[in-house]
């Protein structure tokens, strides 16, 4: 049997010909909802540099720190842009520990991401799973699942987890999801760069030409543009790792880590 048949996380008519970042991530992070070419690609990337695998499990754990400390911080909505497939640690399961009552709408454009997502939260009245392009900024904001959700009058935290480095035109697309949020919102990212060495080898960017996503790593001062409006909070922008993380002993050195991470308030 392939891995294609009798999965029910595969919704019909998704076409799976080329692999895509959501499931390569998946498959890094140890899941189970991906499918053989997208864990070829995973391991032509382990093959060039293999930390691959860790780079993905600082950026998850990094989402946690972040969703954690945006509770803190009295959020209590959260829009997660490019979402990608379920896993350990997910928003909606980190945010409603805390209150039940937060509520969260993912969004991809990824089928299998969404199918998945959406079986999940099936009987959670206050999570939902669109599937959508990020990029359509208007559609995404005008979504039912964003009006029936999410109170935009109200602050909101913003989640673009490895996001802006799929997208060419990245600082138009965050100024209009920027723009969107009432002060006291949160923006949290984390964006791949060449400026360190762990993921700088040109080989990276190949080998995901051959995929759904084509990546486009930035220089720290084109992260820091997408925080435009909004002020970093401590410790401002640093890797992914090292982004208050939870013990001291997690402290990575960056020329390891791979990718900016940070989170900005909109005052």
């Amino acid at each position: 049997m392939s891995d294609q048949e009798g999965a029910d996380w595969i919704p019909p008519g998704a076409d799976l010909s080329r692999p895509s970042a959501a499931r390569i991530y998946d498959y890094l992070l140890g899941g189970a909802h991906n499918l053989a070419p997208d864990r070829a690609v995973a391991q032509q990337l382990q093959a060039i540099q293999p930390q691959v695998a860790s780079v993905a499990r600082r950026n998850r754990a990094f989402l946690r720190r972040a969703v954690r400390f945006l509770l803190e911080q009295g959020v209590r909505q959260f829009l997660d842009l490019g979402s990608g497939i379920p896993t350990v640690g997910n928003v909606h399961e980190v945010a409603q520990a805390v209150d039940p009552g937060a509520r969260v709408v993912y969004v991809d454009y990824e089928p299998v991401a969404v199918a998945h997502s959406r079986m999940l939260l099936k009987d959670n009245p206050n999570a939902a799973a669109l599937e959508a392009d990020a990029t359509d900024v208007e559609g995404v904001l005008a979504s039912a699942e964003v009006t029936r959700l999410l109170d935009l009058r109200r602050p909101v935290g913003l989640l673009a987890i490895t996001l802006g480095h799929y997208l060419p035109g990245v600082r138009g697309v965050f100024a209009g999801y920027r723009a969107a949020l009432v002060p006291g919102s949160y923006l949290a990212l984390t964006h791949l760069t060449n400026d360190f060495a762990v993921l700088s080898d040109p080989r990276v960017a190949e080998t995901m030409r051959g995929t759904q996503d084509h990546i486009h790593p930035r220089t720290r001062d084109e992260v820091l543009a997408l925080f435009e409006g909004f002020e970093l909070v401590e410790p401002g922008l640093t890797t992914s790792a090292n982004w208050r993380p939870d013990r001291l002993a997690a402290v990575v050195d960056p020329e390891e880590d791979g990718l900016y991470a940070g989170v900005g308030a909109k005052r």
